[in-house]
Parts: structure tokens; sequence; C-alpha cells
């Protein structure tokens, strides 16, 4: 099937609770059946050819479906058939986006109440505010239960629907974190290539951690924000980084560059839309806002501008907005002040603050907080970091359409070669970073520059170099038993509890408590003991099962294995004479 538009939550969740039940029970099926109907696409509107007398017709605003109107089924049954609603089961979930003068779509009727604080200085949530919290963590518990294998259109509709009624009750982190779960539910139906499990359970995590905050003590941490505020900021000196393209699995794609402000902070500038690979080189070329023509890849290539009445968001994005002005000014090489700062942070440091960024929610991480900049030598073991271990270079986005692949194999044979890096953490892969952009002296000795995702790379940009082994320290590498424990979370994740009582032992907990992991022992005792507790009463009958005491088991297991990836991966960054002897 041709790529279907985005949808908003609300239009996807609506769609499935249109349906009679037993209706709604064939919604998987007619899902499988839809992914083979022809689409044709012309300007806003998509056509989904069901059969010679019956057609689903999407009408598109920016790109995204954002009312259950602009969905139409020719058939007598519509709206409340099958058609409809398995096209749109079938459709990506549309994401908040940001860019020059944009704003994220959210429904008319999103409410912006907060719970009340009392005297005391806690928060007292509402009423229907305890009610949404609630219905959350059921679907929640529902989905982790079943797993991805056994999670069908039901299990999203109902995780949809409790989205729905906590963002009409002003819960905006809960809100983004069901939908996000909600996404990933529909990349692993229609078996999209770009999902990924740990990411599923990462926003699991989320989802879980809010839910149980809310339901215990809210604070306004787990309230969230219902989208980024942009505000006047007078003026802005920016110093162009780099720039990144983006392609998301659910049928966005553009552009982000990043630059240094004179505060010394990184800002970013977007242009994000839906849209496929080619979108995101072309909104690269999209021009920064108030009128320089200075393009979003001139100013990532060493560029540099002044924007004056600029509207950015309390996270570092800059939008655009009618007063904004923008001329031209100079810029500057990596290597060259202001921007030389970057690279003189310890990497140490810089792995600490990424990962404490990472476990910041979302709605408050500022932009460019997750970035490394890293200086060191291409080697035969990978790229020797200067202070640091030696990493693999991993590439952001393994599709063909991305010069990413081709760029790092290129890079890696040019043993000798030192670089400055622009980086991110790959969390699940701790012997390796995700290379965003790199600098080096080219054959004639002037510098290279390159947005690996962007620019397509030939040996003649790279020099001659030496084939010397060049001492380096080794990879960051974790405990074999917090690997496994980490594949349990997910594992458990993908095959819910039944999976995870059939194929859970206790020789996971020995070899956690064997290595001193003994927290890590207990929580994968209790995930074990959890999934498989199916104990009698007194009279001999089968007790039914305790999904809560799964998911709270699952979630224990899920925040120690990551806070504890987080602080050996921190461990492993720091140089051996500078660790804490503790």
């Amino acid at each position: 099937m041709t790529t279907l538009p985005p949808v908003t939550s609300e239009v996807a969740r609506a769609a499935l609770e249109l349906l009679p039940t037993r209706l709604r029970k064939r919604a998987d099926s007619a899902a499988a059946k839809a992914a083979n109907w022809p689409v044709a696409v012309t300007d806003a509107t998509v056509v989904v050819r069901v059969d010679d007398a019956t057609a689903v017709t999407l009408t598109t605003t920016a790109g995204v479906v954002t009312s259950a109107a602009d969905a139409v089924c020719s058939c007598l049954l519509a709206p409340a058939c099958l058609h409809r609603a398995a096209v749109l089961t079938l459709a990506p979930l549309a994401e908040e986006t940001d860019g020059p003068e944009k704003t994220a779509v959210v429904p008319s009727d999103a409410g912006d109440s907060a719970p009340a604080p009392p005297e005391t200085g806690a928060l007292r949530l509402t009423p229907p505010q305890s009610v949404a919290v609630h219905a959350l963590r059921a679907a929640a518990t529902a989905v982790l239960a079943a797993g991805v294998t056994g999670s069908g259109a039901v299990h999203r509709a109902t995780l949809l629907h409790a989205a729905h009624s906590a963002r009409v009750a002003g819960l905006h982190r809960a809100t983004a974190a069901a939908v996000a779960v909600a996404r990933r539910l529909s990349e692993a139906g229609t078996g999209d290539p770009a999902f990924r499990l740990p990411e599923l359970a990462s926003e699991m995590t989320e989802l879980l951690t809010v839910a149980d905050g809310l339901g215990r003590a809210p604070d306004p941490d787990l309230i969230g924000t219902a989208r980024r505020a942009y505000v006047a900021n007078g003026s802005l000196r920016l110093h162009g980084l780099f720039t990144e393209p983006v392609v998301t699995a659910s049928g966005y794609a553009g552009a982000v560059t990043y630059a240094l402000a004179q505060d010394g902070r990184l800002r970013s500038l977007s242009d994000v839309a839906p849209g496929d690979a080619d979108r995101a080189r072309q909104a690269a070329g999209s021009a920064v806002p108030g009128g320089s023509a200075l393009t979003l890849r001139e100013l990532g290539d060493h560029g540099g501008a002044i924007l004056t009445d600029p509207t950015v968001s309390p996270d570092g994005r800059i939008g655009g907005g009618g007063a904004v002005r923008s001329v031209r000014a100079s810029g500057a090489r990596w290597h060259e002040e202001p921007l030389d700062t970057l690279w003189r942070r310890s990497p140490a440091d810089q792995v600490a603050a990424a990962l404490s960024w990472s476990a910041e929610p979302a709605d408050e991480r500022y932009a460019g907080g997750d970035l490394l900049f890293l200086t060191g030598t291409i080697t035969g073991g990978g790229f020797a970091v200067d202070g640091g271990p030696t990493v693999r270079l991993l590439a952001p986005d393994e599709g063909p359409e991305l010069p990413y692949i081709e760029n790092l194999q290129l890079l890696a044979g040019a043993h000798g070669l030192p670089l400055r890096l622009v980086a991110r953490l790959a969390a699940d892969r701790p012997s390796g970073v995700r290379a965003l952009a790199a600098a080096w002296q080219g054959t004639d000795g002037a510098p290279v520059r390159a947005d690996l995702g962007l620019r397509r790379l030939n040996r003649t940009h790279l020099p001659g170099t030496g084939t010397a082994v060049i001492p380096s320290a080794p990879a960051p590498a974790l405990p074999t038993e917090l690997d496994l424990l980490r594949r349990a979370v997910d594992r458990a994740v993908a095959g819910g509890r039944a999976v995870t009582a059939t194929v859970s032992d206790g020789e996971l907990p020995r070899r956690l408590a064997a290595a001193g992991l003994t927290t890590g022992a207990a929580c994968a005792r209790a995930l074990v003991d959890t999934a498989s507790d199916r104990r009698h009463d007194a009279l001999g009958r089968l007790r039914p099962a305790d999904p809560d005491a799964y998911a709270r088991a699952w979630l224990a297991s899920s925040t120690y294995a990551s806070a504890a990836t987080a602080s050996l991966l921190t461990a492993a960054w720091t140089p051996e004479g500078e660790r804490d002897p503790a």
C-alpha cells in the first residue's frame, strides 16, 4: 500500500469506537486486508479503493487527517464501517511538530485544566483526572500483559480513548506517553521496518511511571504542558553547527539545524511535516525565518545569523512569527571560537549530561541536550575518543534513502584519520555512538565538514592515511547479566505475560546476584514470580492472574535496567584514574 497520511489520535480513536462490538472484533483482520487495497494520491486527497463500488477518501490539512469528517467511506454502513476503520487503523498516528511558523496540532476540545494546589503546596487531582489516570493505567497494563503479539486494534483503541480522556483532563505528559505507545503498536502491527522494540519498552516505562506517579503523589513534572509556548526573545546571534535530516516511521520528514547562541546554549530551527526522505532533503534548503535568504543547511555549514524578535520555546526551539527579522552574519568552524568550547568538555561529563537529559520528561528536554562533541581518531577498532573509550560509529538512520551507512563505511576505512564528531549515545548499543556530523582535514589540507545524513562522501574527500596501530581504550561494555535483564524486559513487552511466564526461570536472578547486581536480581525474581503466579485458593480453585502486580514488577525491572545502564555507561566513559573508587 502507498503510504497513508498521518491521522490524529482522536480520529484513529473515534473510528474504532463507532464500530459495533461484533465488527470491532474483526478490525485487525480487516486492516490486514486493507494493506492490499490500491491507493491514489492527488493534492490533499487520498483515495483508498476497496472494490469497484467502494472507496475510502481521506482529506488532509497540511498533510494530516485532523477531523473525523475528513475520513469518508462510500459504503452504506459508513461511518460505522470496517472499511473506514481498517484504513484509519493502518494510517500512522500524527506527531506534534514544530517548524518555522508552525504549531502543533491539538484538538479543539483539549483541556488546559491542571490539578488544583491545596494550601500544603502538594497537587491534588480533580475527579476527572483521577478517572483518566485509572483508565490510562488499566489500558497500559492490558497492553503489557498481552504483549505486542497479542495487542490488536481494540487494545490500541482503548489506549487512545484513555489518552483522549487524559488530554481533556489536562494531563499532557500522560497523553503524550499513551499516544507514543499506541504509535509503536501501530508500527508493529503493520510490520513497519522502523519499529524498534526497545523504543516501545522505553515509552511503556514512561507511561506506567507517569500513571503510577499521578496515582500516588502528583507533582507538576508529571502533569506536563499542552504544547511548546513560543515567546519573543529579543535578539539571537547564532553560529551554525550542523543540519540533521529527519525521517520518521509515522510519515514525517524534514530537517533540524542546531546552532550555538551567544548565551552558550544550543538552539534549533526545524522544518518537519508529513513527507518522505525527499522532503527531508528539500527541507534542508528551506529558509531561516526572517527573510535573510539563508537556508537551514547554509546556517549549519559554518554559517551565522542574527535574528531580531524571534519566538523561542522554553526548550530552545526557534519559531517564526510576523515580527522576526534575520540577516546573515559571520560563522565559525568547529575548531574556532565560540564553537570550540563544545569540544573542550570531557567525554565523561558529556555522557553523564546526555543520560540525565534522556531521563527528563520529553517536553522539558532542551534542544541538543543529547549531543556529544567528540575529538578522536579512526582506528581499526572504531573511533578512539580522546580522553574516552573506542566506540563504533553507528548510523542514526539505516535506510538507503539517506547516506549515513555509505559515509560511515567510508570513514571506517580511513585508519589514522583525526576528526571531530557530533554524535548521540546509543543506549541500546553501548559500544557505539550514532554519528551525525564530522569534520577533518581533507586531501589538500583544507577543512572538510559533512552532515553525514545529507552529504554523500567519496574517497576524494579523505586524505591518504597510514595503517599504524593506534593505542586506544577498550570499547564500553556492560555486564552480560545486565544485558540479559534488558532483553528480558524487552521480551516481556513483545510477548506479554504468558510468554514471560513460559520462558523465564530462576537462572537470571541467580546470575545477577552473583555479579553483584542484587537489586537487579530482586527485580528479575519479581518479574518471574508475577508472570507465573497462578496460585489456588483454599478450595483448590485457580486464582485469577494479577496484571497489576506483573506491571509493577516489569516497571521496576525496566527502571532498574535503565538506571544501571546509565551508571555503568558513565563509568565506562570515565578514564580509569578519574573513577570514583566507591
